[in-house]
């Protein structure tokens, strides 16, 4: 299991090596204006970690660098962690074009250990991350292995709800809601943010329960402090979205309130 679960994460790797270079062009991450001063926070993150200043900061999965740096201008010292080579290498030069102080290092997570040895005030991770991750208990127990006593572990994420559903029309199940140890093959063209780009590349992508989450943080030893289920995204990244209210996307004549994000903080 584990050599199939590294051909899966190397060929995911090299997708993402394609999308950041897609990504650092498209309007979806709006680089030029994020370079003028624009944070790529949501309100979300921002009111539910609150005060970051003074504070270390692990971001998991931090693609290339713009929360991450969003956090180091409002005082946190960051660190951010991805195991795309062409992600980082972006995150390494805006850190040094914008002046702003941020170490950036590739690696796979699971692997993260080989490379780094100290704890963290807070972890922080968000938006699309857990699907690409095969093993939801070994995670768990690297958040807890880099918080320090006391230290704050926040996610915000699209909910698992979401990824149940049918790509095109967001109108039918089409896949497990549980975790399955055999990952969802997908032959990805262009990619959430530019889907009309001359891009394609196969991903593989794992299904977790919501149940699953909050189980293995535990089982790791955090203690939740809440769990909040959002029925809105603040990211227009499905063909089924629409904007209801500014910033809030739901799906397209959907007449019942549905789970589309959560968030969680936990304390070790």
């Amino acid at each position: 299991m584990i050599s199939t679960n590294r051909v899966y994460v190397e060929t995911n790797r090299r997708l993402w090596d394609g999308w950041a270079k897609l990504h650092a062009k498209s309007d979806f991450y709006d680089l030029e204006r994020f370079k003028t001063g624009k944070t790529t926070l949501k309100s979300v993150e921002l009111e539910e970690l609150g005060d970051v200043a003074g504070r270390s900061l692990l971001h998991l999965q931090c693609h290339f660098g713009m929360d991450t740096l969003s956090w180091a201008r409002r005082g946190a010292q960051v660190t951010g962690v991805d195991f795309s080579q062409q992600a980082i290498s972006l995150a390494r030069s805006l850190s040094e074009e914008l002046k702003l102080s941020g170490e950036f290092i590739c690696s796979d997570i699971f692997e993260l250990p080989e490379v780094l040895d100290r704890q963290f005030d807070i972890l922080f991770t968000s938006y699309g991350v857990l699907e690409w991750l095969p093993d939801l208990q070994r995670w768990a127990q690297l958040v807890a292995r880099y918080l320090k006593p006391g230290g704050t572990f926040y996610m915000v994420e699209f909910h698992p709800f979401v990824g149940m559903l049918d790509d095109d029309a967001g109108q039918r199940i089409e896949y497990d809601y549980f975790f399955s140890a055999e990952p969802i093959r997908s032959e990805e063209q262009g990619s959430y943010a530019d889907p009309e780009a001359d891009f394609s590349h196969t991903s593989y992508v794992w299904a977790h329960s919501l149940g699953e989450t909050v189980t293995a943080l535990i089982s790791a030893g955090l203690r939740l402090d809440f769990l909040h289920e959002f029925p809105y995204s603040v990211y227009n990244c499905w063909r089924f979205f629409e904007e209801r209210a500014p910033g809030k996307y739901e799906i397209i004549d959907s007449k019942h309130a549905m789970p589309l994000m959560f968030s969680i903080r936990a304390t070790r």
